[in-house]
């Protein structure tokens, strides 16, 4: 990067830089903000031509400003990757290894999971925030993957920008899922049984509602409906406000910093919500969110709180994600 020394005096207007270290693709910068809001609006300009990435640290800031290079065929080849190993899983979703189903299954488990962080990119996008492509990522587990991300790159504009990326991807999300549940509960399904290991799905109550509407009764569900309520599932849980969470995001952009002691109470309630159901998945992400409420948002815009409407969406959408949710999301049966 040619231009650092200019970077340097650029940010040497608006905070003390009192270390700087070079990286490969850029550099870092250790600064004390003297004039915040300055900063904040030098460091959004950059971001639009550099990759530049904020934290806390030391009572300061940590300023990475760094070459922006989009890859788009690490996109491409993991997106064609999670769509075989998502096919695959599925396949095995009917007792005997059936092709056809595998691939209905995939479509829907990565229309549902793809959607979600489109809702994120075209908001993103919106708010001039740089941002990539989704990344999905193939595994094989029981459903084909370990979900969909998108990098942001840069400095959040505002608590609005804030709350329209965070509250954009369960929207699109619970959209997807419900259309996929709906479709997935008109096709029949009858696994062949072979003494094989059965999934017992708890049901959510946005899920038992679409049942209704679709007139189904039966006690085996297409592996297109078990992608509707996987996706029901991810909402929920990216609907947790904690940290960088989707909800995380959500309840900052609504109530500001004080998110921050909710953020801390979450894990503490998921893990007595486990103890209180004997379910392991509750006790596993009290520990896991217990990490995310660890990561506090950077420093933005706090001035201009949100508006009605953005309030009345994201508490409508905190109301959606607990529809979506399950005491035990799902049991064993041998």
């Amino acid at each position: 990067m040619p231009m650092k020394d200019t970077l340097k005096s650029e940010i040497e207007k608006f905070a003390i830089v009192y270390n700087q270290e070079n990286l490969k693709d850029g550099v870092r910068f250790f600064v004390y903000p003297i004039n915040f809001t300055e900063l904040h609006n030098l460091l959004k300009k950059l971001s639009k031509q550099y990759d530049v990435r904020v934290h806390s640290s030391l009572g300061g800031l940590v300023v990475e400003i760094r070459e922006s290079k989009d890859r788009i065929w690490i996109n491409i080849v993991l997106l064609i990757a999670t769509f075989f190993s998502t096919t695959l899983m599925g396949a095995t979703m009917f007792g005997t290894f059936d092709i056809i189903g595998g691939i209905e299954y995939s479509m829907a488990i990565m229309f549902v999971l793809g959607f979600h962080e489109m809702g994120h990119y075209f908001f993103a996008r919106r708010w001039g925030m740089k941002t990539s492509l989704p990344y999905f990522i193939p595994f094989p587990s029981l459903i084909g993957t370990l979900g969909a991300v998108i990098k942001h790159r840069g400095v959040i504009p505002s608590r609005k920008a804030l709350f329209d990326v965070g509250v954009s991807g369960p929207i699109f999300g619970i959209i997807a899922s419900s259309i996929v549940t709906y479709i997935g509960l008109k096709m029949e399904f009858k696994p062949i049984q072979n003494g094989e290991i059965m999934l017992v799905l708890g049901i959510p109550p946005l899920f038992d509602f679409i049942a209704k509407i679709a007139g189904f009764n039966g006690y085996f569900i297409h592996p297109v409906a078990f992608a509707g309520w996987v996706g029901m599932f991810v909402t929920f849980l990216n609907l947790i406000p904690v940290g960088q969470l989707d909800g995380g995001h959500i309840l900052r952009a609504m109530i500001g910093m004080k998110a921050d002691y909710i953020s801390k109470i979450i894990p503490l309630l998921l893990i007595i919500v486990g103890l209180i159901t004997n379910s392991s998945i509750w006790l596993f992400w009290g520990l896991i969110t217990t990490f995310f409420a660890m990561q506090r948002h950077p420093k933005m815009d706090d001035e201009s709180p949100l508006d009605f409407k953005r309030i009345f969406i994201g508490i409508i959408t905190f109301a959606i994600g607990l529809s979506c949710f399950t005491p035990v999301p799902f049991r064993v049966n041998v």
